[in-house]
């Protein structure tokens, strides 16, 4: 168990101050003289002891002080990435008693939701990897299949039907929890993920990829609810950003590794066998996964027509917001490759120098989006991001890099601001479902950017004429963010959906999920 201990000289007020149980990233409580405990944090054993070591000074009024703190963290919370920063804050709390330290979540969460939050990041590697995968490779396979940009742009519209799979598998979740679908559907997904290195064409891989994505899809969402459902009020924006960071880096996995598709013709397919390797990982983290206690307490089943003026907004909202976002990155190896002549290296290179300093915007978007509100965050990000992001496809050089790396700091906010919303806005009977519609509105955004693109970039001969085109959608998308968006920060998902705090407000003996620590 680590272990603190450290010396400080104080006067009677600081003594009397250190004497006061703490209230930051643990609430402690006393048990007995100069001895606290944790009454509510992320630890699942923790003691801070106080032992006065001498008394000088003229009038007896400074005291050396040592303080212990002993305290261990829960199984699969990334041990060796918090731990120091922990201990910092531990040794050195805020300033102010009941203000987190930057780096952690604006709400204080308990030893469970720290717990699952750190499984699902750890997840949400391989998911991150599967979902870049095929835009990543779809530039060598074209060039052993010997096709062009529109029938690439056909061919990575079509896996996008997967995401009836998506919808099928989310709407199970409903009823029969969201850990088994969570499981099948990440196993699912590196199995026909694998079947795309055996392919012998194009339409064999867009076969097996549709059903990967679509298996892939649905994992995500299970995710963001298992997240949602678990997290404090204050913190899901928070947790959502952390697990865009995770799944960026298991993207990112995929670009280190794409230098190998200059190997040869054939050799893009190495890529496709990867994800095998990730099964024993996958099997070991969701065997420590709970089911989520909103899911497992007793909840009303709604019908889907209640909530289809939330339903409508936000699957516009994300039909919009992928007509840019989620056609952009399936083309960029393309452009690099065929406009900026780069190597699969070069490619790797850019992108992952252009896309490493997002991390920054996904990290303080999550806070923002918990401080001032997701809407002001949401519309600021999407405008900027989509100009900047435009505007690097017409220029070469430096400014291509640093306008494709600002405008992916800034795409950086978006994640947790809006994705966000996809849990938050419906009932637990309803959340899975509506999610898997979600996720096919944005499928279908995807197709008609992919769509558009392919077809303009063969017209005009250059994919930063199709720019003005395709940003159309996410200019509407922020007009339906501002318009008919609620503002959903700290607020509880029973207040969000009051038809799930019917099923258990007048019921004392139906536990709610624990918030700890309001903010101030």
């Amino acid at each position: 168990m680590p272990r603190l201990t450290f010396t400080r000289k104080l006067d009677a007020a600081g003594l009397a101050a250190l004497r006061q149980p703490r209230d930051d990233i643990v609430g402690e409580r006393a048990d007995g003289e100069d001895r606290f405990v944790q009454a509510d944090g992320p630890f699942i054993t923790y003691e801070r002891r106080i032992e006065v070591l001498d008394t000088n000074g003229v009038d007896g009024t400074e005291h050396t002080v040592q303080q212990t703190i002993e305290f261990q963290l829960p199984r699969g919370t990334w041990r060796f990435v918090v731990h120091r920063a922990v201990a910092r804050t531990l040794r050195k709390p805020p300033a102010k008693s009941g203000k987190m330290p930057w780096w952690a979540p604006s709400q204080r969460p308990d030893a469970r939701a720290a717990t699952i939050l750190g499984l699902l990041a750890a997840l949400s590697l391989t998911l991150g990897y599967l979902a870049t995968l095929i835009g990543r490779t779809m530039t060598f396979a074209a060039d052993e299949f010997g096709v062009g940009k529109t029938a690439q742009s056909v061919a990575l519209s079509s896996v996008r039907v997967g995401a009836a799979l998506a919808i099928g598998l989310t709407a199970l979740a409903d009823r029969r929890g969201r850990k088994l679908i969570l499981v099948a559907s990440m196993l699912t997904s590196i199995g026909t993920t694998a079947l795309g290195a055996l392919t012998p064409n194009l339409a064999g891989l867009v076969a097996s990829q549709a059903v990967a994505r679509g298996a892939m899809a649905a994992a995500v969402v299970m995710l963001g609810i298992i997240v949602a459902e678990e997290m404090p009020a204050g913190a899901r924006a928070y947790a959502v950003s952390l697990l865009a960071m995770t799944t960026a880096l298991g993207a990112g996995m995929a670009l280190w590794i794409l230098p190998v598709a200059d190997i040869g013709l054939r050799a893009w397919r190495i890529l496709y066998v990867v994800p095998l390797l990730m099964i024993p990982a996958v099997l070991h983290f969701t065997r420590l996964l709970p089911e989520t206690r909103r899911f497992e307490r007793p909840h009303p089943t709604v019908s889907l027509r209640s909530a289809l003026s939330r339903l409508w907004v936000l699957a516009a909202v994300m039909f919009l917001y992928n007509i840019f976002n989620g056609s952009i990155p399936q083309f960029q190896n393309d452009f690099l490759r065929d406009e900026r002549h780069f190597s699969a290296g070069a490619i790797s290179l850019f992108v992952t120098v252009t896309s490493t300093p997002a991390g920054l915007g996904i990290i303080v978007g999550g806070r923002l989006a918990e401080t001032i509100g997701r809407r002001a965050v949401a519309a600021w990000s999407v405008t900027v991001s989509t100009a900047l992001i435009g505007a690097s496809f017409a220029v070469s050089g430096p400014p291509m890099w640093i306008l494709a790396t600002a405008g992916a700091v800034i795409a950086g906010a978006i994640v947790p601001s809006v994705l966000v919303y996809w849990p938050e806005l419906f009932p637990t009977s309803l959340r899975g479902r509506s999610n898997g519609i979600v996720s096919a509105a944005a499928s279908a955004g995807s197709v008609v950017g992919l769509l558009a693109i392919g077809v303009l970039a063969d017209k005009f001969g250059s994919f930063a004429a199709t720019m003005p085109v395709v940003a159309i959608g996410p200019i509407l998308m922020v007009v339906l963010i501002l318009k008919r968006f609620p503002e959903s920060a700290h607020r509880e998902l029973e207040d969000l959906n009051p038809v799930d705090r019917m099923a258990t407000g007048d019921n004392p003996t139906i536990p709610a999920p624990r918030s700890t620590h309001n903010p101030g």
